[in-house]
């Protein structure tokens, strides 16, 4: 069992990593061109979609199965305020760092469900394993971009990548050792995420995403959230 959990969660950090590899390779060796940029954001249109549908279909459902409605509503708006704060910051400081906060904050508390999920269904974690490794792929790629043009470098941001990788590995392990018998406080967690990647997502990475005369970013939203409803009707 302690295999299989550092296995799967293993792969689905990992593809933290990866991406921000695609992103380095795509900015360094492709092209200038429109085309460029409408693939570019048709990725972060296509990220916001799962990362919304997590949103919608895991995080959300999940917190609202174990907590009543006032601890409930107060744990997603602290989340949605608190990361109003941070992004207030980050704008004074000029960084663009809101989509590696969406992915962390979808990411951590993913994967400490998925080390509670494998201890009551195996199969179960390992369908919600790929989920979380197809949505990190393109959030991580977007992140990727966002710390560069931030100022960090191509070197440091992969570096600050493989790290990251390694989170759905503790996190597994922290929700597989500490949390299995604590559903509630899990799912504080999990609406405490809710509220903050909804925040993101209105605020800073749904807008960046648009392009002007240009509707296949906003299909490619659409094409994210489907490819989260897949993964969560597989489940």
């Amino acid at each position: 069992m302690l295999t299989s959990i550092i296995l799967y969660s293993g792969f689905a950090g990992i593809t933290v990593f990866i991406g921000g590899l695609l992103a380095n390779y795509f900015n360094h060796h492709v092209k200038e061109t429109p085309v460029k940029y409408e693939i570019i954001h048709t990725l972060m249109s296509f990220g916001a979609g799962i990362i919304l549908s997590a949103l919608a279909l895991v995080l959300i459902p999940k917190g609202m199965e174990q907590l009543n409605l006032i601890p409930m509503v107060f744990s997603f708006l602290l989340g949605a305020l608190l990361f109003m704060l941070i992004d207030q910051y980050l704008a004074k400081k000029g960084g663009q760092k809101s989509t590696l906060l969406a992915m962390m904050m979808d990411f951590v508390p993913e994967s400490i469900s998925l080390g509670a999920v494998f201890a009551l269904d195996k199969s179960t974690g390992t369908l919600l394993a790929v989920f979380i490794g197809l949505q990190n792929l393109p959030e991580a790629f977007n992140s990727y971009r966002d710390l560069v043009q931030s100022g960090f470098t191509a070197k440091k941001t992969l570096i600050i990548f493989f790290g990251l990788s390694f989170f759905g590995v503790i996190g597994a392990l922290i929700g597989h050792f500490l949390l299995a018998d604590f559903p509630s406080l899990t799912a504080h967690l999990m609406t405490f995420a809710s509220g903050g990647i909804l925040y993101l997502l209105i605020q800073d990475i749904i807008p960046e995403s648009k392009l002007d005369k240009n509707y296949l970013t906003s299909l490619g939203a659409t094409v994210g959230f489907i490819v989260g409803i897949i993964g969560e009707k597989l489940s």
